[in-house]
């Protein structure tokens, strides 16, 4: 009898493992792809350091296989159960595959940028200031797991460190920091003509037509408050969990979420609706074209570095899945900073980003209207024009107006350590005091 029930759980195993398994697989599969293809890390070291450290103690389980020649990651459980495969296209990143066949899509790369100083061109002429250095080198501000901080004053990068293993050519993932970036996207489109903050999104989802989701706006979607029904928790099998690791269509899998609250009634912060945005602004464009975010605002900001990525129905994954150099990244902070212009020319709307950095009404301060938070890591921050993104795992960008200033600071450090990048900023600001 023992054995007859090892070989039934074998058999499940294989046939139709939990989807705890499946989202352990593909999460695997996707980072591993994704630092190997874009980063251009070690395959063992992803699998060690980013995945298994760090994560579920179920991950210590995880296998991989690469085939560098068909640019795919394969990765198991146990050596045998549930299977998954993140396969990569180039200027598009890894996606993981489930059902679906992947559509021949590539990106051509973004020139590289001419000779000249950062922004325009990516030299740098670091303070020599001993306090900045000092701060940059303090490992508690770092905080553990820290992979890169850039410092920008007055426009230009006065101060930046890396990791070991890391570099100023290291693409580096921002996770929730890729909502902004999306915010930026339509404003773009806005600025065009082609979207407008009062829209509705039934036309990309025309079931929401059918019930009180068609009174959903773009600007309810920005601000966190569509009233749409959605877990974010992380670790086990949740929402955001499905609709990442185990979603060919991850748009279409939002699109399938009731309401559960009045519109604008409650904040609720939600990486399926950035995914469901992405889809709503690629159906303004003939084909959804994949082409747009070089040309209306990578290209612009001499971010060619960047591969956001995509699902398999080849939406980009808006919420969660953009790699950049640490300072690329900063670009898009000092593009904020701003107010949305770039080498004399309006990126996005006038007044756009003075509304981003509006409150949400429903969220007690918390957020901003577009995809950027007010309450900073670890408390509220002494500068009452901040506003920080903020991506899983340790990933922010504080953009201080006040002090002409922005800070990047990306790394892996998971929640349970408490880190909070306001000292670090704190720390410099006071150290570039004129």
């Amino acid at each position: 009898m023992l054995i007859l029930g090892v070989v039934a759980i074998v058999g499940y195993l294989l046939i139709a493992p939990p989807d705890l398994l499946k989202v352990g697989t593909n999460y695997s599969a996707k980072i591993v792809c994704s630092n190997v293809f874009i980063a251009g890390r070690d395959p063992e070291e992803v699998l060690t350091v980013d995945v298994q450290a760090p994560g579920h103690p179920l991950l210590k389980q995880i296998s991989i296989d690469v085939d560098a020649e068909a640019q795919t990651v394969t990765a198991r459980i146990f050596r045998f159960f549930a299977p998954a495969t993140s396969q990569y296209r180039e200027g598009l990143g890894c996606t993981n595959v489930h059902d679906a066949t992947l559509s021949d899509a590539t990106l051509t790369a973004i020139e590289p940028l001419p000779t000249g100083i950062w922004p325009v061109g990516n030299e740098v002429q670091l303070s020599q200031d001993p306090e900045v250095a000092r701060v940059l080198a303090d490992s508690t501000l770092l905080g553990e797991g820290y992979r890169a901080v850039v410092v920008v004053r007055g426009g230009r990068i006065v101060g930046e460190t890396y990791a070991e293993g890391f570099d100023e050519n290291t693409p580096l993932l921002g996770w929730s920091m890729t909502k902004t970036v999306t915010a930026g996207l339509i404003g773009t489109l806005i600025k065009s003509g082609q979207m407008s903050l009062e829209d509705t999104l039934t036309d990309s989802y025309p079931d929401w037509a059918q019930d009180g989701r068609k009174n959903i706006t773009l600007k309810d979607m920005l601000a966190m408050s569509s009233g749409l029904q959605w877990n974010e928790e992380y670790g086990d099998v949740s929402d955001v969990t499905k609709m990442l690791y185990l979603n060919d269509d991850m748009a279409g899998f939002v699109s399938g979420r009731p309401a559960e609250s009045e519109i604008g009634a409650d904040f609720n912060y939600s990486s399926g609706t950035t995914t469901a945005l992405s889809r709503v602004w690629q159906d303004k464009l003939p084909d959804g074209s994949l082409t747009y975010p070089q040309e209306a605002l990578f290209e612009p900001l001499g971010m060619a570095s960047v591969v956001l990525e995509t699902d398999a129905a080849d939406t980009f994954v808006g919420s969660s899945y953009m790699y950049a150099t640490a300072r690329d990244w900063a670009r898009f902070g000092q593009l904020l900073l701003q107010k949305g212009e770039w080498n004399d020319q309006q990126i996005l709307p006038e007044g756009f980003t003075d509304w981003m950095f509006e409150p949400v009404a429903a969220s007690d301060g918390m957020y901003a209207k577009g995809h950027l938070w007010l309450d900073s890591p670890g408390g509220l921050p002494p500068y009452a024009d901040a506003v920080w993104l903020q991506g899983h795992d340790g990933q922010f960008i504080g953009v201080f107006p006040s002090q002409d200033m922005v800070v990047v600071r990306l790394g892996l450090t998971p929640s349970r350590h408490g880190y909070s990048s306001l000292p670090l900023a704190e720390a410099l600001i006071s150290a570039l005091q004129d």
